[in-house]
């Protein structure tokens, strides 16, 4: 019993800190961002092949390769499509 208490606290401590790990892309609504379409061509044109496209928080990110075929995991300003935080 005393296992499965210091297991739950653990996950529970670790959850804030997992919740903080993707970064604050933007303050802006949803209603400004740009369309998923025109941010996965801008992504195709900065050379990255994307394997996983979501939302995370207030961020577009990718998972896929960069144009030299590095593992890539990149947060983007959904509103300016800028990087906001690049990863492996």
């Amino acid at each position: 019993m005393k296992m499965k208490l210091t297991v739950a606290l653990v996950i529970l401590a670790a959850t804030p800190a997992l919740a903080l790990a993707s970064p604050s892309c933007t303050k802006e609504p949803k209603s400004k961002w740009m369309p998923e379409k025109a941010m996965k061509e801008k992504i195709d044109a900065l050379g990255y092949k994307v394997k996983t496209f979501e939302i995370t928080g207030s961020c577009y990110e990718i998972y896929g390769k960069d144009k030299d075929g590095n593992r890539a995991e990149v947060y983007f300003n959904p509103v300016s499509g800028e990087i906001v935080q690049k990863g492996d």
